[in-house]
């Protein structure tokens, strides 16, 4: 037998046994048949991947297998399948999938992508640490308002003249969060600081990439060829540098009796628990812990605020009754508290429409299967990714009057009050949800409010000009950069 013979009858073996591998499983979820090692992604918007989920949902129902490469995964589709899984079910889908970017970043340790029992010793601590140091309390409320004179002091040094608030805002952000974890506030004018808030700008857009999801399917493959995932990583050790360097003054000035912030409680708990050989507290998982806090508590809340300024420009009626309302409750001196949000239903509801129509995380971060789960009579095996849709619960035409359209009445009701709705979950829900939920909700607020105390927002090309359609869709929802004026009121 030749070679040529060879190949095209190992070719077809391997075509006939994934063909019967996927028929075989009857109990899996309905779905689009898949390709041999492409799976469905010939059929998937590599500039959108979310919407051609949601297609696939109207064929196949709101549970629906799909082929990411070889990469079997089931999505779930509406508030409805949401919900049953992430809440009625929360233990059976607490599973973090291993995001191949994610993992080789933390080298699997950390709290972000870690599961069983090194998940729930970090998150409890974790949880209690921060808020043990204010995180949803006064004492953060009060960090907030402070950094949001460095804020406004750092616009009006550009004296209404455009600027990208891109990185200003990531400064901003990221130094409530180092508060919190390091102790201390970065000037913006550190410039090891800013860049390492870049990189993280990075990892976020490159995962959000086309080529960051091939990668993330394909990692076998794509590790083998040359890219821009090869500078990234390069990238990731200044992080670990950065983390590494602080984490060793904590070391050097640690007083017990006082611990500062989240590095010197971990390094106590790390003391603590020395004897221990099967201790989750020790410094791989100490120093991927703090990544996670620093970009996921960076990325998330700049990026919406950013956002928002968007929304400012291109609504500028929604800007000005905002304005009006600060005015009559808070005035143009006092710093807002998170008390004034009972006074300012519209500010309020805006804001929560930001966060429903940026859709920052539509597939939601990726769940696993870490064991046989029976969902709605079907088997989602052990190793199967799961996508609890946030994207179809944020824009469900059931939930939302006017789902593509942005419209703060979602929020009001026929009085002008504030209103909940159950399908508003930006921040996930069940065992995974954001940690860090009470944190953003007390940032996006203060900061967002304090912004239009004192500017109004404008761009040279006037509101037309302003897309409010992300600049990059896959892992996240990236929002367009623009230059922007902000005018002292």
């Amino acid at each position: 037998m030749d070679l040529y013979t060879t190949i095209v009858l190992g070719a077809l073996a391997l075509v006939l046994f994934w063909i019967f591998s996927v028929k075989s499983n009857s109990s899996l979820p309905p779905g689009p048949f898949p390709f041999p090692l492409a799976g469905n992604l010939p059929f998937v918007d590599k500039n959108a991947p979310y919407k051609s989920i949601v297609e696939f949902s109207k064929t196949y129902g709101p549970v629906i297998t799909i082929y990411l490469g070889w990469q079997r995964a089931v999505a779930l589709v509406g508030y409805e399948a949401v919900k049953e899984a992430l809440v009625d079910q929360a233990e059976d889908f607490s599973g973090r999938a291993p995001i191949h970017f994610f993992n080789k970043a933390t080298r699997g340790y950390g709290l972000g992508i870690s599961n069983g029992e090194r998940w729930r010793q970090l998150r409890r601590f974790t949880l209690t640490t921060l808020r043990d140091f204010g995180m949803g309390r006064k004492t953060m409320e009060t960090w907030i308002q402070e950094e949001s004179r460095h804020l406004i002091e750092r616009i009006n040094t550009f004296k209404g003249t455009s600027l990208d608030p891109t990185f200003i805002l990531s400064q901003t952000v990221s130094n409530v969060i180092c508060c919190l974890v390091f102790g201390q506030r970065f000037l913006y004018e550190d410039k090891h600081f800013l860049h390492l808030l870049q990189t993280l700008n990075e990892f976020i857009k490159f995962n959000s990439s086309p080529y960051g999801q091939l990668y993330n399917i394909f990692p076998w493959i794509m590790e083998r060829l040359p890219g821009p995932h090869h500078t990234l990583f390069a990238k990731v050790n200044e992080v670990r540098a950065f983390n590494k360097k602080k984490i060793e003054e904590h070391m050097a000035t640690l007083d017990p009796n006082s611990p500062r912030d989240y590095i010197d409680c971990f390094l106590l708990k790390m003391d603590q628990e020395k004897e221990n050989a099967h201790s989750e507290f020790h410094f791989e998982n100490l120093w991927s812990t703090v990544l996670n806090l620093f970009a996921a508590g960076t990325e998330t809340a700049s990026s919406t605020i950013r956002y928002a300024l968007s929304v400012f420009i291109k609504y500028p009626h929604i800007q000005k009754k905002m304005q009006e309302e600060i005015d009559a409750v808070i005035g143009p001196e006092r710093s807002p508290n998170m008390e004034d949000r009972k006074s300012l239903p519209f500010s309020d509801a805006v804001i929560h429409e930001v966060q429903r129509t940026i859709d920052l995380v539509p597939f939601s971060l990726p769940h696993y299967a870490l064991k046989d789960i029976t969902f709605r009579g079907y088997t989602i095996p052990k190793g199967t990714f799961i996508f609890p849709m946030l994207h179809s619960v944020l824009k469900g035409e059931k939930e939302w009057a006017t789902p593509l359209s942005f419209n703060p009445e979602h929020f009001l009701d026929e009085n002008g009050y504030f209103k909940k709705n159950p399908a508003f979950m930006p921040f996930a829900t069940g065992k995974r949800a954001c940690p860090g939920e009470s944190l953003a909700r007390m940032e996006l607020f203060i900061f967002i409010v304090t912004l239009l105390q004192h500017f109004s927002f404008s761009c040279s090309g006037g509101p037309d000009s302003i897309n409010l359609t992300p600049e990059t869709s896959g892992f996240g929802n990236v929002p367009r950069r623009y230059q922007i004026i902000a005018t002292p009121r």
